[in-house]
C-alpha cells in the first residue's frame, strides 16, 4: 500500500511551496472535492498535510466521516509543512513573489474597514457604526456558512489572477497530482 500526501492548504499557499507529488485539496472545498479524489486513490495510505497540522487533523476527521475508511488508512503529519522542512524533507518552491494569501488579504481589508467605519462612527457621524456592524456581520456569516463574498471579490483583483482556490491540482490520470 503506497502513501499519497493530500495538502489541504489553500491553492495560493500551495503554489508558494509544497511537498513534491502531493495533491492539493483545500480544506475550504474538501467536502465537495475529496470524495472524487479519495475514490481515485483506493488502497492507498493517505497522509494529510497543512502548514502547522491543524487543518490536516480536521481533514483527517472529515475524510473518516465520509465512509472511505475500509479503502484508506489516514494519518496527518504532526507539525505540518513547517515540521516537514525542519525534519530535513524537501519541498518544491513555487512563486514566492505572489501576493499575500487570500485569507490574509480578506483579514486586512475587513480589519481596515471596521477600524475606519468605527472611527468615523465615534468621531464624525454615528451612522458609520452601522457599516462597521455590517462588516462584522459579513465576517460572522462567512464563518458560519463557509462562503465569503469578500474573498470572492478579492480573488477577482488583478494581483490575484491565476490563483483559483476552487480548483485542485491537476492529476496525471492516476489520481496523483503532478
Amino acid at each position: 500500500m503506497s502513501e499519497v500526501i493530500i495538502d489541504v492548504r489553500e491553492r495560493d499557499e500551495y503554489s508558494i511551496e509544497h511537498v513534491e507529488h502531493s495533491i492539493n485539496v483545500p480544506l475550504s472545498v474538501f467536502a465537495m472535492v475529496a470524495p472524487g479524489v479519495l475514490n481515485q486513490l483506493k488502497d492507498k495510505k493517505i497522509m494529510f498535510m497543512c502548514f502547522s497540522g491543524i487543518r490536516a487533523t480536521q481533514a483527517k476527521s472529515l475524510a473518516s466521516n465520509m465512509g472511505f475508511n475500509e479503502e484508506h488508512e489516514y494519518t496527518s503529519y504532526e507539525g505540518g509543512l513547517k515540521k516537514w522542512k525542519t525534519d530535513g524533507n524537501a519541498v518544491v518552491q513555487g512563486n514566492s513573489n505572489s501576493s499575500l494569501p487570500l485569507q490574509r488579504q480578506v483579514q486586512l481589508i475587513i480589519g481596515f474597514l471596521v477600524m475606519v467605519f468605527g472611527g468615523l462612527g465615534m468621531w464624525y457621524e454615528p451612522w458609520f457604526s452601522v457599516a462597521a456592524a455590517a462588516t462584522g456581520l459579513g465576517l460572522f456569516l462567512a464563518g458560519a456558512t463557509g462562503y465569503c463574498l469578500m474573498a470572492q471579490i478579492v480573488a477577482l483583483m488583478p494581483w490575484n489572477r491565476g490563483v483559483n482556490d476552487n480548483e485542485c491540482t491537476p492529476c496525471d490520470g492516476k489520481g496523483i497530482g503532478k
